[in-house]
């Protein structure tokens, strides 16, 4: 594990609790000057880099004992931020579905696993999260920014209730930074979003015409994500909604018996499991990134 100016998450909050400096899981310049400050005391080479040496001669490891970011075979940056272990299911499975969501909540992808980590729920959560902008169109420092929970091989309740208990078992979850649907203007919790933030789709879904946009940035990260995934897990991830989509377009995002009780193996969304969820919304842009998987 090597943390430097720009690294992000729980192993940059440690070392900034072990500095006694400001703990925000950024590494700034701040936390950089920190850095250089510790090793000039301890004769290590100042250079502001926490690599294996400084890591060791603080007494900090990682807790996966690995690189806290890695690229994947398309290009795509993935930064860990892992649960505690006890907040996902450890195992090593060979997964058979993909399934898409998005949180209904802010932007910050690391804010929503730190959330998964407090909560009462039990194992509650997805592999991957996915950084979008404000609903407010102020921030888009996580825009498209992917983050993993829990490590390969592990798993998380993501589907709910649905037709086939080996789902949740055997499915990589992938959630996307999102507030959903938008009531006059506003959020579910009330908040009123920019109007760049605002898409309106031809037809309602499930109710609903208006919606938080997925980002440009976030479509595309989606797109090598689960290239990245059907690579890794051998996912045939044009099975399923994409194949749907090309023969019913945004109805394709409808609840369907097949994904509801796992008999096609490729990638849905939670609302072809369930009638009641909003995740995800068809998009034009989404679902002209899905077929062309």
């Amino acid at each position: 594990m090597v943390l430097k100016l720009g690294s992000k998450g729980l192993e940059v909050k440690k070392l900034q609790e072990f500095l006694n400096i400001l703990a925000d899981g950024k590494f700034g310049k701040g936390t950089e000057k920190a850095v250089k400050k510790y090793q000039s005391q301890n004769n290590l080479i100042s250079d502001g880099i926490v690599g294996p040496v400084t890591l060791d001669y603080m007494g900090l490891i990682s807790t996966d004992n690995s690189e806290s970011v890695y690229t994947t075979f398309n290009d795509l940056l993935i930064h860990k931020h892992y649960l505690p272990k006890g907040e996902y299911k450890e195992g090593n499975i060979e997964p058979e579905f993909l399934f898409l969501h998005h949180t209904a909540g802010w932007n910050n992808p690391y804010r929503t696993i730190d959330h998964w980590g407090r909560d009462n729920r039990g194992a509650v959560a997805t592999e991957f999260v996915l950084g979008g902008q404000s609903i407010k169109g102020n921030d888009d420092e996580y825009d498209g920014e992917v983050v993993q929970a829990f490590p390969e091989g592990c798993f998380g309740w993501h589907l709910g209730k649905n037709g086939s208990q080996h789902m949740h078992v055997y499915s990589v979850g992938i959630e996307v930074n999102n507030f959903g649907y938008l009531k006059n203007g506003k959020t579910y919790a009330g908040t009123t979003a920019n109007e760049s933030q605002i898409v309106t789709l031809d037809k309602p879904f499930r109710g609903y015409k208006t919606w938080h946009k997925y980002s440009d940035k976030q479509i595309e990260s989606l797109r090598k994500l689960i290239l990245h995934i059907a690579d890794r897990d051998n996912i045939d991830v044009r099975a399923g909604l994409p194949a749907l989509i090309k023969e019913k377009g945004a109805k394709a995002f409808e609840f369907n018996p097949d994904a509801y009780y796992g008999k096609v193996k490729g990638l849905w969304t939670h609302t072809n499991t369930r009638k009641d969820k909003f995740d995800m919304f068809p998009q034009p842009e989404l679902l002209e990134m899905l077929i062309n998987l």
